[in-house]
């Protein structure tokens, strides 16, 4: 008879997304997730060949919750926008892996698809990719700095960030 599997792949990456909230990148290690969901480290390997397989599987749940919180926007550029900030802000370490994770290109094309919709609805087709880019960009690179606490001249953050995502929306409709 076959022993009873004691932990899953999902438990597995949701305590991983957990630790590396708490502990960063370092943290999230195979020992401490083992602990975690209450198993030896040598039976994660069942499920998870190594360290950067469980990254990479961590990295993939972000990106899906990420989408899945894009979709439950109202769509617009600025819901999508502010959508992407807050998720970047409730998963800092989340996001920073996502970034430098190299996923599939199917959960891409998937957490991609309504910041390219809600750019079809700026600009022409052709232009409708560049645009998407553009506004991911400006997040991401705006987003980075607040988790890092790179703004240092005062001023309110949120009204800067307001006046940014109003300018993208500007210069995007411009010429449409």
């Amino acid at each position: 008879m076959p022993t009873p599997e004691k932990t899953s792949l999902r438990q597995i990456v949701a305590a991983g997304r957990e630790l590396l909230e708490a502990d960063g990148p370092q943290g999230l290690t195979m020992q401490s997730v083992a602990e975690r969901v209450g198993v030896r480290a040598p039976s994660l390997y069942k499920r998870v060949g190594n360290r950067a397989a469980l990254l990479t599987a961590v990295a993939e749940a972000t990106i899906d919750d990420l989408t899945a919180r894009l979709e439950a926007t109202d769509g617009t550029l600025e819901g999508l926008v502010r959508g992407y900030r807050t998720f970047a802000h409730d998963w800092p370490e989340g996001f920073r892996l996502m970034l430098s994770a190299d996923p599939p290109p199917e959960i891409l094309a998937r957490a991609a698809a309504p910041i390219l919709t809600a750019s079809k609805r700026l600009v022409e087709e052709p232009e409708a990719l560049n645009a998407a880019r553009l506004v991911v960009a400006w997040a991401t690179g705006f987003v980075g700095m607040e988790l890092i606490s790179a703004f240092h001249l005062g001023g309110d953050v949120d009204e800067a960030f307001e006046y940014g995502l109003a300018g993208i929306r500007r210069a995007l409709t411009k010429d449409s």
